[in-house]
């Protein structure tokens, strides 16, 4: 029986309680409040008609008060609790307002961790958190633990709670939106690198890498944090753990850790190197899902033994829309890496592969600077085929190097997506990749990095 539980759900009846948000996470939180027969009135920035019918369907059910539009938050006042969507900063001035009136802020996932029973292991990054949080997954589930995977990815887990026992293992990908303002963090955490991104909604860069710390800020001294040692912000953040810290580097060949040396993953400890896996046997491309490898490595050592972990690290196929193989053309292999959704994530995608590369790019601007991922197009890109908003500041960064280097590259300026697979088709030669990296979000022509990794799959599929 879980107390924690049963007392949430017992506070909860007859108290006001705020739902900003009603995306993924929050759509399963009002048939959950209303059982527990909490007073509920709902916010969203969207105006009525963008509503989706399903989330518009369950507040009319309910019965529940509800505002919409830009200026719906004028109406947060005098709540009890507010569960805020990720993409809700906590910083907004109503929720600050309410909170210090006394309104107790969260999340889904905020509450989901302080109420579960078993062990949660957290994953955060600016780059491969999903990557590194499904092979954890997998690692757990193949040592035959029961588990759950959530957070930003699966299924909102926050009304799964009452299923949970003491034994098993939630398994979370944790961005820096639900890490903001964090009072929790898992008992197993992991943040595989740090870089510049979500510049358009966090004001600051400091204020993003502080959202990351929280993944290990409340740990405590028996707790473990995996930090990579070749990211200068993640190895400068273990001097601010309390809890055990366990390093994976590529670059270093660390004393204790997860090192990757020539092509062979290794487990150290007190300076003795133990052989894991050969990166050639596991079905991931690039060193940056080494790194992945490493870190899922680092999490699950003390939870299993090696034999089972190469078990399901050979066995894992990669996740969609990651560097994932969509078809073969005419000797031209098409690859959709549609999760490059910033300049270093189409860096990782680029050295991934050794043919010549046709680069589909450009999409939403979240106010990056462009200009290191102009020295790999440079070296690995033979055509550059751009579209979006950012279509521009891409092409002026690779045009300045270019200048420097005294090179330059075929470049195609196109209107969408489809225009864009067509000019890559007829310049694509055989023994080349197209790969569909765009190193920008997708809000500019999509909902979200996975529409647009299907509409580039349907559009490839089609040809």
């Amino acid at each position: 029986m879980n107390k924690k539980l049963e007392e949430f759900n017992s506070y909860l009846k007859n108290k006001k309680v705020a739902i900003i948000g009603l995306g993924v996470s929050n759509l399963p939180l009002l048939k959950y409040m209303n059982k527990k027969e909490a007073i509920v009135t709902v916010f969203d920035n969207r105006e009525m008609e963008n509503i989706p019918k399903e989330a518009y369907d369950e507040i009319k059910r309910y019965d529940m008060l509800h505002f919409f539009g830009r200026n719906a938050l004028e109406n947060l006042k005098g709540f009890d609790i507010i569960f805020r969507s990720p993409s809700c900063m906590p910083t907004i001035r109503e929720i600050v307002e309410e909170e210090k009136r006394g309104a107790i802020v969260t999340s889904e996932i905020e509450m989901l961790m302080k109420l579960c029973p078993g062990t949660v292991i957290g994953v955060t990054g600016s780059d491969g958190k999903t990557t590194t949080t499904s092979l954890i997954y997998e690692i757990l589930r193949t040592a035959g633990y029961n588990c759950y995977l959530g957070g930003n990815i699966g299924t909102p887990l926050f009304t799964k709670l009452s299923e949970m026992h003491e034994e098993d293992y939630i398994v979370l990908e944790l961005s820096s939106f639900q890490l903001m303002n964090m009072e929790i963090s898992p008992k197993i955490s992991v943040i595989t690198n740090v870089s510049p991104n979500h510049l358009n909604v966090h004001s600051s860069y400091e204020e993003y890498i502080e959202a990351k710390k929280n993944i290990f800020k409340s740990q405590k001294k028996d707790d473990i944090i995996v930090l990579n040692y070749d990211n200068d912000i993640t190895r400068k953040a273990a001097k601010e753990a309390e809890s055990k810290v366990v390093f994976f580097s590529r670059k270093t060949k660390l004393d204790d850790g997860i090192i990757i040396d020539d092509g062979i993953i290794k487990e150290c400890n007190d300076r003795v190197r133990r052989h894991i896996i050969n990166t050639k046997d596991t079905n991931l491309r690039g060193v940056h899902n080494y790194e992945n490898i490493s870190a899922a490595i680092a999490a699950t050592r003390t939870l299993t033994d090696v034999d089972t972990q190469v078990k399901a690290i050979k066995a894992f196929m990669g996740v969609e829309h990651r560097i994932e193989f969509v078809r073969e053309i005419e000797g031209v292999k098409w690859y959709n890496d549609s999760i490059g959704t910033s300049p270093t994530r189409t860096m990782a995608g680029l050295n991934s592969f050794d043919e010549k590369i046709v680069l589909i790019a450009g999409g939403y601007d979240k106010h990056l600077d462009y200009e290191p991922l102009a020295k790999p197009i440079l070296e690995h890109v033979r055509a550059l085929v751009l579209l979006g908003q950012t279509a521009g500041k891409i092409f002026e960064a690779v045009k300045k190097e270019g200048e420097v280097q005294g090179k330059n590259i075929d470049t195609y300026m196109c209107e969408d997506l489809k225009d864009a697979v067509k000019v890559a088709k007829k310049t694509a030669e055989a023994g080349e990749v197209v790969l569909f990296s765009p190193a920008s979000a997708s809000f500019d022509m999509f909902k979200n990095f996975e529409e647009r990794g299907k509409k580039f799959k349907e559009i490839v599929n089609e040809i």
